[in-house]
């Protein structure tokens, strides 16, 4: 009885797998194709694509420390997410105490649950600084 059984199960998974066989290629084809593509500027591309202007070029004026806290540091600080010191709050005071050179230098590299420059890749050191100098006054 288990032989019949065994032999049954084979033969059920072998003509499961034969319908997969005689599929259409073409559909599987279609069904596995990627999302999307990459368009290389100059090259010529299956889907026209308008294109985006670029960012701003570098070299403009640096924000103001009020402005990197708005923009990018507020998320953490000014809800204490994680540890983070609160904006206005005495959990700045140990920290301040270790200089802001410490401060400057955990801002710009990360710390603890902090990412570098506070996950702001587009952030210059000297926001940054800017930004920790707002936040520690």
């Amino acid at each position: 009885m288990k032989k019949l059984v065994l032999l049954a199960a084979v033969l059920g998974l072998s003509c499961s797998f034969n319908t997969y066989a005689k599929e259409d290629q073409s559909s599987v084809i279609e069904r596995i194709k990627p999302f999307g593509s990459v368009c290389v500027q100059g090259k010529e591309c299956a889907v026209k694509v308008p294109v985006v202007a670029a960012a701003p070029a570098a070299g403009g004026a640096p924000r103001s420390g009020e402005q990197v806290y708005t923009a990018v540091c507020a998320g953490c600080h000014g809800a204490g997410v994680m540890g983070a010191p609160k904006y206005g709050s005495a959990d700045w005071g140990p920290r301040k105490a270790k200089g802001l050179a410490t401060l400057n230098e955990h801002a710009i590299k990360g710390f603890n649950a902090m990412p570098a420059k506070g996950g702001c890749a587009a952030c210059s050191d000297d926001e940054i600084k800017a930004a920790v100098a707002y936040m520690a006054k």
